[in-house]
């Protein structure tokens, strides 16, 4: 990742400037950018006119982009009278929300708002956000479009309105405690206390960070101001197919967080299970396999199954640690010691505890179920090993 601070009135040099350190109190504007060349001069127009005269402040761009927008970042930056740095990444990790994340470690600034680089938040409402935080004592204000006085007029036609809609009751429906009191938590547009961030817990993937934020860092206090979603200046929306499936995913890693939710996951997933294992059964006993083998090769096609889903939806982030060759042997290792396990199980409770067999089979089955979670995240997803250092920056937090 290259970094370039742009020290006002001094033409853009590609040597890295050092950015002059705002006074406490005032606002670090973050800003992900992704192609957005035609914007950041009218961004940068925008916050001139609106934020310094009323609040010390510097702009912290992340650029991802594939086109020219550091350069033109720059050469907006030469009539700005606040520092502007621009830190390009050449492996976007995280979408927006990781772009986010790299800049607020890189925030001098008591306070952090992020918002989109496209001119549909306007600056005009920064000091406001953080003035906001201070009389309410809050450790994050959310720009909402969704409370009384906002607006979501910038939005382009019914389906992203729908499409927005849908994404907030899905999302405020799945985290109602974490998401109590922020009633837009699609919104890109916030303001947030750097001393209420711990960016080691925080995990983005795609374009959500206010959410990502919201569940994993969640300061005490929240509050919101409303705003109204502006039109994009130019060019055109980054919201693709491709960015609501991450969406979706992001959600899925965020309510499996906790050991019980991912039990309960793993526990739906292996239902599901049962429709390849039974299609098998029936394909192989139809050819004429001899039902005990056709059983043995349909399980594993059930445990094929669960393994797509489970590498998917369920442990998504601690792939890294084994190769995927070596997980799935795992995996499928315990699937089939399962089968081995619940027979002489259910023969124990049966034949020395005098259990009837149908709640023998029943207790079996949890039995053997919770043992292949436990195996399966012990054995196949081992949690990620966190450096001494970030251990003791959360303690520490």
């Amino acid at each position: 990742m290259s970094q370039e601070s742009v020290v006002p009135g001094e033409l853009g040099d590609p040597a890295v400037y050092a950015a002059e350190v705002p006074e406490p109190g005032a606002v670090t504007i973050v800003v992900p950018t992704f192609n957005e060349s035609a914007n950041v001069r009218q961004l940068l127009h925008q916050i001139t006119e609106s934020v310094p005269s009323r609040l010390p402040c510097e702009v912290v761009f992340v650029d991802d982009s594939t086109d020219d927008t550091p350069q033109a970042i720059r050469r907006a930056a030469q009539d700005c009278p606040f520092p502007v740095t621009v830190l390009h990444r050449e492996e976007p990790v995280g979408g927006l929300g990781g772009a986010v994340v790299e800049g607020m470690k890189a925030a001098g600034s008591d306070w952090i708002v992020v918002m989109d680089g496209d001119c549909q938040h306007p600056p005009s409402l920064v000091p406001e956000l953080v003035a906001t935080g201070e009389r309410a004592n809050a450790g994050l204000v959310v720009a909402s479009r969704y409370t009384k006085g906002g607006s979501r007029a910038g939005l382009a036609g019914s389906y992203r309105v729908a499409v927005s809609r849908g994404a907030t009751w899905l999302t405020k429906s799945l985290f109602p405690r974490r998401l109590h009191g922020i009633s837009d938590p699609m919104s890109g547009f916030f303001a947030i206390r750097r001393s209420a961030v711990t960016a080691e817990v925080l995990q983005p993937l795609g374009y959500k960070i206010l959410l990502e934020l919201a569940v994993r860092s969640r300061p005490r206090e929240v509050t919101e101001v409303p705003f109204v979603f502006q039109d994009r200046f130019a060019g055109e929306s980054k919201s693709t197919a491709q960015e609501g499936f991450r969406f979706l995913r992001h959600l899925a890693g965020l309510r499996t967080a906790a050991p019980m939710a991912r039990m309960i996951v793993f526990g739906l997933i292996g239902v599901t299970g049962f429709l390849p294992n039974l299609l098998g059964l029936w394909t192989l006993t139809g050819l004429g396999m001899h039902y005990l083998p056709a059983e043995i090769l349909a399980n594993q096609l059930g445990v094929a199954w669960n393994f797509l889903l489970i590498e998917r939806l369920l442990f998504r982030d601690r792939r890294g640690e084994r190769a995927w060759w070596d997980r799935l042997g795992r995996f499928a290792l315990l699937a089939n010691a399962d089968l081995l396990l619940r027979i002489p199980l259910i023969a124990l409770l049966v034949g020395v505890f005098a259990m009837a067999a149908l709640p023998a089979t029943a207790l079996a089955l949890v039995t053997t179920f919770v043992l292949r979670f436990a195996g399966t995240e012990a054995l196949v997803y081992l949690p990620r090993r966190q450096p001494g250092g970030s251990r003791q920056a959360r303690r520490a937090a």
